[in-house]
């Protein structure tokens, strides 16, 4: 069996099966159909590309491998392959006791108390952006709205950032995370220096009681953190906070637009949306894999893993299992359990997963609310960002223009 992608490049079982590869272009644009065939084909499979890595994609092994972290190590090689940081990003790139400590630092800033606050902040920029376009009846909304929001919030509301720095943190942050993109590293090394500059700035003013405060006056183990530990932590904030929610409000719209039913639905039955935002997730999320290291001998799924094994655990994959979702291609808010892995598993979880989820609810709710008749440009060709992420790279769209608030 083979998917044909809109390249016309075939990937046949045999790709499947030994030369899968995560970064290639031509996966992100057929991502769900040859995921479907990696399960159907082998749950647990072996890649020959960059060195050899073991590709988990069905549910029950996915979560197996997420949760095992004493076997399968972050902190022995978070990414399969890619540019490495300048400084580890905390607390993804260490294991439990240690990753514990830096997670709990980060978490009662992201409560679902604590966000809370910031709903109506967070409206008030959606109405700003929408307000941009709303009248033109048409936009790409990748840099018109998806880029935006979660910079903005973010910078503004969670970190207290300068916002007229914020175009080149996201572009930092952007260029960094395309695994062996040719100025990756270049961007690695611009995104320190930023948040090394921000956080020495933000020492010479008083405390605001933020996330930002809490590392900079934290201690593990009765020992403060040291700077390159301070500036890691923070990193990670910036590229979870920007990258994966643009990439989920992309998505979004882009299944809004061949999927029409579904923003309808959402304007005649609005209580339908914190359940349509979950399921919208598990069908595409941006968050697509991540890499892990066996740090000894184990067994999953009948394959043998060895001590030093690199092992590729894919999120998206393993949401649309139909062993733990039924019918999962189809779109169901009103599924009785929704598992799916969009912020990931195991104490790796996503922490700032309550701040994604108040964002992209608030941006539905006023797309839908505000804007008929989504479409796809005339001849819009979607290419997607490939690697341990997807999102489109650009998404014109159209509407019926309306007059701003």
């Amino acid at each position: 069996m083979e998917k044909t992608t809109p390249n016309g490049v075939r990937l046949s079982d045999d790709w499947c099966l030994h030369q899968f590869d995560h970064l290639s272009p031509d996966l992100a644009a057929t991502l769900p159909e040859t995921m479907a065939r990696m399960r159907e084909l082998c749950p647990v499979a072996h890649s020959e590309q960059y060195g050899g890595f073991w590709v988990a994609s069905g549910y029950e092994e996915v979560l197996s491998v997420a949760q095992n972290w004493a076997v399968f190590s972050s902190a022995h090689g978070l990414s399969v392959t890619g540019t490495k940081g300048v400084v580890r990003n905390l607390p993804v790139e260490v294991d439990p006791p240690e990753q514990r400590s830096y997670k709990s630092l980060i978490t009662p800033y992201f409560t679902p108390a604590a966000v809370a606050d910031w709903e109506q902040p967070t409206r008030d920029l959606v109405t700003r952006l929408i307000d941009e376009f709303i009248a033109d009846g048409q936009c790409e909304f990748m840099d018109a709205f998806a880029r935006q929001l979660p910079s903005l919030a973010f910078f503004e509301l969670a970190i207290g950032a300068p916002a007229d720095e914020l175009e080149k943190v996201a572009y930092l942050a952007s260029r960094s995370s395309i695994p062996n993109h040719p100025d990756a590293r270049d961007n690695w090394k611009g995104l320190y220096a930023w948040v090394k500059g921000f956080l020495a700035d933000r020492r010479e003013q008083p405390p605001r009681g933020d996330v930002v405060d809490a590392v900079l006056a934290a201690d593990i183990d009765g020992a403060p953190l040291t700077e390159d530990e301070t500036i890691g932590a923070v990193q990670l904030l910036i590229l979870g906070g920007l990258e994966t929610t643009a990439g989920a409000l992309g998505l979004m719209m882009e299944r809004f637009c061949r999927e029409p039913a579904i923003p309808q639905l959402l304007r005649e039955r609005p209580e339908l949306m914190p359940k349509a935002v979950e399921e919208l997730l598990r069908l595409d999320p941006p968050f697509v894999s991540v890499g892990r290291t066996a740090v000894q001998g184990t067994e999953l799924a009948g394959c043998p893993i060895e001590s030093g094994d690199k092992m590729l655990i894919h999120w998206a994959s393993a949401n649309r299992d139909a062993g733990e979702f039924p019918d999962p291609d189809r779109f169901d808010p009103n599924r009785a359990r929704n598992r799916h892995f969009a912020f990931g598993a195991g104490p790796h979880r996503c922490a700032g997963s309550n701040l994604a989820r108040l964002n992209l609810r608030v941006a539905l709710e006023e797309i839908v609310g505000r804007m008929d008749d989504i479409a796809l440009a005339e001849d819009a060709a979607i290419e997607y960002h490939a690697g341990l992420t997807r999102s489109p790279l650009r998404l014109p769209i159209t509407f019926t223009p309306r007059d701003r608030n």
